[in-house]
């Protein structure tokens, strides 16, 4: 390699490093803090950089929320991903997704995705760079409706219920249960209350059983 490239190449490889260092100083801050109290201060001291440096690389701090988000969504896509490829039925799939779900609860990183996505919510206008993060959605209900198609065909749930409408309520009740008890952790409960991760094996149950053929 040329001087001259390979100095192109170090200079971006320093930058994707830099950006990497950027988005997990964010990643604890805003999950710490919150989106609305985290200033862009906050989170240049936390990852040792000066506040014109993270500005040139996120001029906005809605920029910097918005790449946060879509980078934290991808564990997601590659989960779905791999598996619609496994050689299982579909019923053996979505119980894979459902255990998905309850080891994602404990990650601290579902605390920033339900504010993230309150904050987007009420937003009066589109997030700028939305569009890169919808679109790594639509990618995921891509890979989860190869995943329906699956159990269309292959007869391990029920045939009397509608296949696409149940299972994609069904995903969604068990995605939104479980980001609503990862955000309990921060309430004083009940000595009484069950764990967390009991209440999802619990509603997996339920779910498998209702699906079954």
């Amino acid at each position: 390699m040329d001087p001259k490239k390979r100095y192109e190449k170090e200079r971006l490889d320093g930058k994707q490093q830099r950006l990497l260092i950027i988005l997990e100083a964010a990643e604890r801050v805003l999950t710490l803090k919150g989106i609305e109290k985290t200033t862009m201060q906050d989170i240049a001291n936390d990852a040792n950089i000066g506040i014109a440096t993270l500005f040139r690389y996120f001029p906005k701090k809605e920029k910097l929320i918005v790449a946060l988000a879509t980078k934290l969504l991808e564990p997601m896509l590659e989960r779905f991903q791999s598996v619609a490829e496994l050689p299982l039925s579909c019923l053996e799939k979505l119980e894979k997704l459902f255990d998905f779900f309850i080891e994602d609860h404990n990650n601290l990183s579902v605390k920033f995705m339900v504010d993230f996505e309150s904050y987007a919510s009420h937003s009066s206008d589109p997030l700028e760079d939305i569009l890169t993060f919808n679109s790594l959605n639509r990618q995921i209900s891509r890979e989860y409706s190869r995943i329906i198609q699956n159990g269309i065909e292959d007869g391990s749930i029920r045939s009397d219920i509608s296949v696409k409408d149940t299972l994609t309520t069904v995903i969604n009740t068990f995605g939104l249960f479980s980001k609503k008890l990862s955000l309990q952790k921060n309430i004083l409960l009940l000595e009484s209350d069950l764990e967390t991760d009991y209440q999802l094996a619990i509603l997996k149950k339920i779910l498998m059983d209702y699906l079954r053929a």
